[in-house]
């Protein structure tokens, strides 16, 4: 007796050949490009979000991990066997170089802060990373980065054979997302009028730019900041007070990536609108993002006013959700940990949680 499987359904058919990759770390890019036609009025203008949760490692720091690593192999700073990377990070970065550095042999030490989640620390340790923890901060600036990175030096001194990728400092993580911004461009046939992106150590702000300037490409880039990041200069006024307790944007200091003219705009956006911009996302996409997809989501609904009629918008959306079940989809942690946040039952309302004293920075 046969039987036969029951036929494909119309509305959906697999139209892409097949094909395999010979390792995982040559699946880390070609990440898909989605329409966010329910979230956003496409009569209006047309909003698609580069969903990077889809690379191996969960983030789009897989690009950058790979390209600094990779750089590294090849001009012999690094020998499999032999080799400690050390680096600084909170999240993303630590999971893509404790995959990456799994599959090329290398060791790894990771400085981590409180920040970091117990998921993420797990996940770096099923790696083989050693994950090292530092909860004391900057006495000048309140933060715990520049303790880290201290943490970092005094690893390099003393761990033999070890190197530093300094992902604020590296120019392999702005070349990485050259690659980001073709693949976006091919995906659209260059028919793309603005760029909304997170900015942290700003390796994609710069590599996007880097690519967008040097194709001439008119793309307008709009770099979306957490409030009390340090990123584009002091902190102003109405910022004082509110806490960065969701990672994956914004910094204490200004990164060494950081070149004048990269950016056309610079948003800033509070935990409560990176919340807000998640859960929007959810409800309307079925997309579970993290949390710098959700600002730069809310900063796209707080641009509708200025964003001229029939534009195309991509919106680079960096991680996956998964790794936030406990924060920002959790209604007990938000109620506890994010001030003045609304859950919304009138998604429309969402550029209202911002208030109208928050001016949008035009980057200089």
């Amino acid at each position: 007796m046969t039987s036969t499987a029951p036929p494909l359904s119309s509305s959906y058919e697999i139209s892409r050949p097949r094909k395999f990759h010979p390792d995982i770390v040559s699946a880390i890019g070609d990440t898909p490009l989605i329409a966010l036609d329910r979230l956003f009025d496409p009569r209006k203008f047309r909003v698609f979000g580069k969903c990077e949760r889809f690379n191996p490692a969960g983030s789009i720091k897989d690009r950058a991990a790979l390209s600094m690593i990779t750089r590294a192999l090849d001009d012999g700073d690094l020998i499999p066997g032999v080799s400690t990377v050390v680096e600084s990070t909170s999240g993303n970065l630590g999971i893509a170089l404790a995959q990456i550095c799994n599959f090329y042999g290398l060791d790894l030490i990771l400085v981590t802060d409180p920040k970091v989640t117990a998921q993420n620390a797990a996940l770096m340790r099923a790696y083989g990373a050693r994950v090292e923890l530092i909860d004391q901060r900057d006495p000048e600036t309140g933060e715990y980065l520049p303790m880290r990175l201290r943490r970092v030096r005094e690893l390099l001194g003393t761990t033999p054979h070890a190197w530093w990728p300094d992902q604020y400092g590296n120019l392999g993580n702005p070349a990485a997302h050259h690659a980001t911004m073709g693949e976006i461009v091919a995906s659209l046939a260059g028919e793309i009028d603005y760029l909304f992106l997170a900015a942290g150590t700003c390796g994609t702000l710069r590599g996007c730019a880097e690519y967008i300037q040097g194709n001439g490409l008119p793309i307008t880039v709009v770099a979306v900041d957490s409030v009390n990041s340090a990123i584009f200069g002091e902190p102003a006024a109405w910022e004082h007070g509110h806490t960065r307790r969701i990672p994956g944007h914004g910094a204490a200091v200004a990164p060494a990536l950081l070149r004048d003219g990269l950016a056309d705009r610079v948003i800033k956006v509070t935990d409560a609108e990176c919340v807000a911009g998640c859960r929007a996302l959810l409800a309307t996409e079925s997309i579970l993002a993290g949390g710098s997809s959700g600002a730069v989501i809310s900063a796209l609904r707080r641009s509708a006013s200025w964003i001229e009629p029939g534009s195309t918008c991509v919106a680079l959306l960096p991680d996956g959700g998964d790794r936030y079940l406990d924060t920002i989809y959790s209604d007990a942690w938000v109620a506890e940990n994010i001030e003045d946040f609304v859950n919304l039952d009138d998604l429309d309302d969402i550029e209202e949680i911002s208030e109208t004293d928050k001016p949008d920075t035009v980057a200089a």
